[in-house]
């Protein structure tokens, strides 16, 4: 009897319950229908509790199977209607939308994919599967609206980079571009005067890679606003959305990126557009390019992998992809130009720009393989490392043609004054410049960097190219028809490598032998110099010939007294107008001649008044007397030794120089 009145209490309420939990749907007319359906799926369970509560059949069993049927069926009842009063609260957020507050849309995203999770696992009742298709559509709507809040925050809080600000973040050391002076547009060896020629005279061989501390990496999005795109990411990923997430990210940050590079002046360059450059124009372009690559990775491309990183975490394959293909149209861009770069035509002057190129992207290897890891950027790393390679060809074959240049100049142009070789000073200093590649140069040419200087490849091509450099000098000397201009201008070029050699690191390439074999072939052009220039002038200060005897082999014919009375007057007449026109001859040609060294000017100089001034000086010792005891002596003696002492500080100054001081 008790047993019967416990259940009878049971069905009594299961049935108040029953009503509450219909009375409480009625509220939700959306999903009243669905629940009064699926509460009909109790009425089977509510005959089997009647059956079981009849007097006549009670066994204990039974009252305990009942029992449980009506505790199941309870707590059955309260989850379904759990479920569905999350869906109203949560249909009501959903279509309130994400923009007031993200993380309460979140959380009822969570809490309506539970539900979909819910009447996916629980189908047994009538209907659910209704509950379950509006629960989907409701997540469906939810993540369009959260689709399009996610690309309204990227775009709204993804700002350029300023170009100003990428510069200030640089190192010091990283902010130098390294430039060349200037070269005729044509590439020529050789153009205008020597200056003209130097290479890279305001440059500063230190700053050409970027070495220091590492940059300070620009905010390409508020800090506060990443963990919110984070989420967002997370639940679109999670949702099966990744593909609208991953898109919306690459389009906006791709397009942020892009025009961030364009700001700061990077261009695609072409094989053709760089074919049309001028040199000096060229020029500037490489320049920008070493620095907008050095800038794009270190920072640009450094940070929107730090970005992606942090917005995708944890979501591979597609934080891997997404970042490959934002990224790719930017260093492809720059790597192109690059490329053009590199195919263009080859000329001498662009082996040291195509050296700064080199070191550049070879410096920037690790942290482009760094940057681009993982399968999806494989091509990128692939074409960085290619550029590299193809740079490193490229420049080892200008060095070989820059060899083949200086052997084969024939430049027709002569150096009238016999100074230095506008092609001496160009390859001098090209040679100097090298030296501040020896560490590159040993990369391109496969040596250790422990290798031994005087048998390295750059100890070779050296040597090589100063042998080329004097052959080809030989063969321009011969356009002089004066041969003592010849030897000047041997003189003054020798003599400008030597001591260029002595004064830099090619000293330590070529060897102080080489520089004493060079220096003792200066000293043999000049003596042939002043052998071929004062020579005639000599013979006109000797006693031989002034006899007036008929042989005139007998030299000076001194009287008893000691006196030169044999000596001829109009013979001694005759020889001192031809001194003083030979001199003034040599004096107006060779005071417009150049020695452009001081020392080396100096010191020829004093050879020719050495010799000269000591057999003037006993010239009119011996002489002068039979000419001053005439008429006129002064139209045969113009000149004492102090005067040719001083017109021979006016030779090898140089035109200008002359008649400045004029």
């Amino acid at each position: 009897m008790v047993v019967q009145e416990k259940m009878g209490a049971g069905v009594e309420l299961l049935s108040a319950r029953a009503k509450h939990l219909k009375d409480s749907l009625s509220k939700s007319q959306a999903i009243t229908d669905n629940m009064i359906n699926i509460l009909g799926s109790f009425d089977h369970r509510l005959s089997s509790l009647e059956a079981a509560m009849r007097p006549t059949q009670v066994r204990t069993h039974a009252f305990r199977t009942a029992h449980q049927n009506i505790n199941d069926t309870l707590k059955a009842a309260e989850a379904i209607l759990t479920q569905f009063d999350v869906s109203r609260q949560v249909e009501s957020k959903i279509i309130q939308g994400p923009h007031e507050d993200i993380g309460g849309y979140l959380t009822a995203v969570d809490q309506l994919q539970s539900n979909v999770e819910f009447f996916s696992y629980n189908r047994s009742f009538k209907s659910s599967d209704g509950a379950l298709n509006h629960s989907r559509s409701l997540l469906a709507k939810a993540m369009t609206k959260l689709e399009e809040e996610f690309k309204q925050v990227l775009t709204q809080h993804s700002k350029l980079v300023e170009p100003a600000r990428l510069l200030d973040s640089l190192p010091i050391s990283a902010k130098s571009t390294m430039n060349s002076s200037g070269t005729q547009g044509d590439g020529s060896m050789v153009m205008g005067d020597t200056n003209k020629n130097e290479i890279a005279n305001n440059s500063d061989p230190n700053a050409r890679v970027g070495e220091g501390t590492a940059p300070t990496l620009p905010i390409l999005i508020p800090p506060r606003i990443v963990p919110q795109l984070r989420e967002m990411a997370q639940h679109l990923i999670g949702a099966g959305h990744h593909q609208q997430c991953l898109k919306i990210y690459r389009e906006v940050r791709a397009s942020s990126l892009d025009q961030s590079l364009r700001k700061l002046g990077v261009e695609k360059l072409t094989k053709e557009d760089v074919q049309k450059m001028q040199w000096e124009v060229l020029e500037g372009k490489i320049g920008n390019w070493i620095q907008f690559m050095r800038i794009s990775v270190k920072m640009l491309f450094s940070a929107e992998r730090k970005l992606c990183d942090q917005i995708f975490n944890r979501l591979d394959p597609h934080r891997e992809k997404c970042f490959a293909e934002l990224s790719e149209n930017g260093f492809s861009m720059l790597l192109g130009s690059g490329e053009a770069i590199v195919k263009s035509k080859k000329s001498p002057e662009k082996l040291f720009v195509l050296l700064d190129m080199y070191e550049t992207i070879h410096d920037l290897i690790p942290e482009i393989e760094s940057i681009f890891s993982g399968d999806a950027s494989a091509h990128i790393r692939e074409s960085a490392i290619g550029l590299s390679k193809r740079l490193a060809q490229t420049a080892q074959d200008t060095f070989d043609d820059f060899l083949e240049a200086v052997e084969k100049d024939a430049t027709k142009t002569p150096v009238f004054d016999g100074t230095v070789h506008p092609l001496t000073s160009y390859v001098i200093n090209y040679v100097k410049f090298l030296f501040d590649y020896q560490i590159t140069l040993k990369q391109l040419f496969g040596e250790d960097e422990k290798t031994d200087k005087v048998n390295s490849h750059l100890a070779e091509a050296t040597t090589k190219i100063m042998s080329a450099l004097q052959n080809n000098l030989d063969g321009k000397s011969k356009q002089y028809k004066d041969p003592a201009l010849t030897q000047l201008f041997l003189m003054n070029n020798i003599h400008y490598i030597v001591r260029s050699v002595r004064r830099s690191e090619a000293k330590d390439l070529l060897g102080d032998d080489w520089v004493q074999r060079h220096r003792r072939i200066v000293q043999q052009h000049a003596t042939t110099y002043q052998r071929s220039a004062w020579g005639k002038v000599l013979q006109c200060l000797s006693g031989q010939g002034l006899s007036s005897s008929s042989g005139g082999s007998g030299g000076i014919t001194a009287g008893l007294d000691g006196s030169n009375s044999g000596i001829s007057k109009a013979t001694l007449k005759e020889r001192f107008k031809n001194f003083n026109l030979i001199f003034e001859e040599l004096h107006q040609r060779q005071s417009q001649w150049t020695i452009p060294d001081t020392e080396l000017r100096e010191a020829v100089r004093l050879a020719v008044a050495e010799v000269l001034l000591p057999a003037y000086r006993s010239f009119l010792k011996r002489f002068s007397a039979i000419l001053e005891s005439g008429k006129n002596p002064q139209k045969y003696i113009k000149y004492t030794p102090e005067d040719l002492e001083r017109l021979l500080g006016e030779f090898f100054e140089g035109k200008s120089k002359v008649e400045q001081k004029r």
